[in-house]
């Protein structure tokens, strides 16, 4: 066993930081010719690059904390179930972003198909709450790189958090979407050969006392890994709906077959991945590595068995941390960019002014010196998501068309209601431990219900409340038509005007592929012309 010296440390931690970049700026110059590059690369990416892509967005640094603190206290069950709860969710991309392209082919994030199909207040209200939860991520992002760099190194992890942040900040705005997509190759490409190294090196390191196995009842099933069964896949199915990283990538496929082919392989990846991050928890608890008197040992998980192996194999992991946070983290920021830019500017903001939006991500780094739990912050965010998202997913559904801006936000800002009042019930009229149900101050491994309540209680609670909002709608516009005459449009459906959008989208720089080989070639011929033009004044 042996950790990197200081000098050897910080080495791997720079040169690591310099050499994404080096990449970044290099991918940027090279490749973003126009607003439309930055913000969208639409119909851009093959199946197989689609796949990293997608499998990159799902795989920061924090993977290595949380699954492993789930298979330290759920056992395999909790593996198995929080892995295909975050690969599965993956294959509803092709279904949704096909039908979505069809009614908004420009568009790259979710909140455009919202503001064509709700209108523009319940565009700005999922906005809103689309750019906490990614702040959310980003938090953790960066509490998760400093974690790791301390647990691996020994080093402060401050310095590391402050590098990342203006490392991905230059790289991302020369390059935005186009360089993080090539830096989740090099992320999908890391974690592979992560997988191969760390595996033969665990099992040719870390001893296990067969009797142990048994004993620890990792392998049977539990209240909890039940419980798991309906918490993780409701949290992380809408949770990812909210991550515009996600619909960038759904929208950048060149056709809907890449879609589906990319989705399945990154599913395939992400559940592989994940599976064997998260059974690293459970052999730190066979190997009799982990405090049992911490009640946070199960998310250290990872680096304990890390640091039985021999220094280079620590070398690597954080070489592979430090690639997997920056690839992550760059998503993170091109999708909060692409949020404002298209929700608050329309994309009308100047390319220079857009990548000033960067900034915003600044005060990330000082919640990330608080140290809060990570999981605890994935899920105070997949609450958000739960609670908001399935009435905007009602737009989906062609037969409820009546349903309008006012119903869906009602029916989400009542998600967070109905949980409130979910806890004042469970924990018998306490205000003050029902509105702490809000933020899961109790976590995910609470000896109770409370967490399954909130994860039920938001989506039930946003669907009910949707309900009840049209039907006072319903009944107003009843009573208003009788006593007045005015027409009663409660049923009116709203279309969603492709041509007007697109021209918008056009006039604003986000192009298609061949509408951007068009203005280029326009903007070449208006360049000869001209030049043409001075060489006969000048004759």
């Amino acid at each position: 066993m042996g950790i990197p010296s200081t000098p050897a440390s910080n080495g791997i931690i720079y040169t690591t930081y310099a050499v994404f970049l080096v990449l970044g700026v290099a991918v940027g110059l090279r490749h973003v010719k126009s607003k439309s590059d930055f913000l969208a690369s639409l119909r851009s990416q093959s199946a197989v690059p689609l796949a990293l892509n997608f499998a990159a967005s799902a795989l920061g640094s924090g993977i290595l904390f949380t699954y492993p603190e789930v298979g330290a206290n759920v056992g395999v069950q909790g593996v198995l179930v929080y892995a295909l709860a975050s690969a599965l969710p993956i294959m509803t991309f092709p279904i949704l972003a096909s039908r979505i392209r069809r009614a908004c082919p420009h568009g790259f994030v979710l909140t455009e198909f919202v503001r064509e199909r709700f209108g523009v207040v319940a565009a700005l209200f999922l906005s809103t709450f689309s750019c906490l939860t990614i702040f959310l991520y980003m938090c953790s992002e960066l509490t998760s790189v400093s974690l790791v760099v301390s647990s691996l190194t020994g080093l402060d992890g401050l310095p590391v958090t402050i590098v990342e942040v203006v490392v991905t900040i230059i790289y991302s705005a020369v390059g935005g979407l186009r360089t993080s997509l090539i830096t989740d190759n090099v992320q999908g490409t890391m974690i592979a050969i992560l997988l191969v190294i760390c595996s033969i090196a665990i099992g040719t390191n870390v001893q296990i006392d067969q009797s142990v196995i048994a004993e620890s009842g990792l392998t049977q099933s539990s209240k909890l890994g039940w419980q798991l069964v309906f918490i993780l896949p409701v949290a992380i199915v809408f949770n990812n709906y909210f991550l515009s990283g996600f619909w960038q990538r759904a929208f950048s496929s060149k056709t809907d077959k890449d879609l589906y082919i990319g989705c399945m392989g990154a599913t395939a990846f992400i559940f592989v991945i994940l599976t064997l991050i998260g059974f690293t928890g459970i052999i730190a608890s066979w190997a009799g590595v982990l405090d049992p008197e911490d009640p946070f040992a199960g998310s250290s998980s990872f680096f304990s068995l890390v640091a039985l192996l021999p220094a280079w194999v620590v070398g690597f992991c954080i070489v592979f941390a430090i690639s997997m946070s920056c690839a992550a983290y760059d998503t993170l920021q091109v999708a909060l960019v692409a949020t404002v830019s298209n929700d608050v500017f329309r994309n009308k903001l100047n390319i220079w002014w857009v990548r000033l939006i960067l900034v915003l991500n600044v005060p990330a780094v000082v919640v990330a010196t608080k140290g809060f739990n990570i999981l605890i912050l994935f899920l105070i965010a997949d609450l958000v998501s739960a609670c908001l998202l399935p009435p905007l997913l009602l737009g989906l559904v062609p037969r409820l068309y009546f349903l309008n801006g006012f119903d869906v936000v009602v029916g989400g800002l009542g998600g967070f209601f109905t949980v409130f009042l979910a806890g004042l019930v469970y924990y018998g009229g306490d205000a003050s431990r029902a509105g702490s149900l809000l933020i899961l101050s109790d976590g995910l491994f609470a000896d109770d219900w409370s967490t399954f309540i909130a994860f039920a209680a938001a989506p039930i609670g946003s669907m009910l409340w949707t309900a009840a909002a049209f039907g006072l709608r319903f009944v107003f516009y009843t009573v208003q038509s009788r006593r007045t005459g005015a027409p009663f449009r409660v049923f009116e459906r709203r279309e969603i005007d492709s041509a007007r959008y697109a021209d918008e989208a056009v006039r604003a720089g986000v192009l298609l592929p061949e509408e951007d080989r068009t203005v280029r070639d326009r903007d070449e011929d208006s360049h000869v012309e001209a030049r043409a033009e001075d060489d006969k004044r000048s004759e």
